[in-house]
């Protein structure tokens, strides 16, 4: 007597997707690059981080940099890393979506327009109506940056190669809203060798030109800057 083998239950899976938080800095403090959403409900005014879907022979990783390059036309991002996992089951109102949310940091804001998308930068200070749980990624991502600005060197990720100290302490002051004590700040830097001179120097405006660094390493690590 053969045994009957029973028949497989049918499984139901969430799509999984990605969202990316890409950040950079101008005089104005931190920005974020969103971009208009325009599918239901979100019809009036609303806007979101760049992503997408995650094709079945591609990584989360690979989906994230596909999406930044293919809808918001960013590629120059120095940094990118997982930041969280958002699964809250209403957080997409077509159907059940799985997010694996990134963080993204560059230098410039220079981006290339691609057709048939409205990417804008916004003040994180401003931010515009949100679509989706955005906000939380958002506010997620700011969250990240803001801690990890302590314990490593993640600054490089919104600074050119070469910049001044004075600079670097702007971006510190900006992004965690406090302010620095100049000489401790600089003294701090140095104790760590986190910065090394280029042997140049920066001319802004009648001020006496100011000697441009350079992080000692571009990559991402971890030390006790605050």
């Amino acid at each position: 007597m053969t045994k009957t083998s029973k028949s497989p239950h049918k499984l139901r899976f969430a799509i999984l997707a990605t969202d990316t938080v890409l950040f950079s800095k101008d005089q104005g403090g931190l920005k974020v690059l969103l971009m208009k959403v325009d599918r239901p409900p979100f019809y009036v005014q609303h806007w979101g981080v760049p992503g997408g879907l995650i094709h079945p022979k591609e990584t989360a990783d690979e989906a994230a940099k596909r999406h930044l390059w293919e809808k918001a036309g960013a590629k120059k991002f120095v940094h990118i890393e997982q930041l969280y996992t958002f699964s809250a089951l209403d957080r997409d109102p077509r159907g059940r979506v799985v997010s694996v949310a990134y963080l993204a940091l560059t230098p410039t804001t220079d981006i290339v327009r691609r057709g048939g998308s409205e990417v804008r930068w916004f003040s994180v200070e401003n931010l515009p109506k949100l679509a989706y749980d955005h906000k939380d990624i958002i506010r997620t991502a700011i969250e990240r940056v803001r801690s990890k600005l302590a314990y490593t060197n993640i600054a490089f990720g919104l600074l050119p190669e070469e910049f001044t100290l004075g600079e670097l302490q702007r971006l510190y002051e900006v992004v965690l809203r406090r302010r620095f004590d100049k000489r401790n700040f600089r003294k701090k830097l140095f104790s760590l060798k986190l910065v090394v001179g280029t042997k140049k120097k920066k001319r802004a405006g009648r001020s006496r030109p100011a000697e441009l660094y350079r992080f000692s390493e571009r990559r991402h690590k971890v030390v006790g800057i605050l």
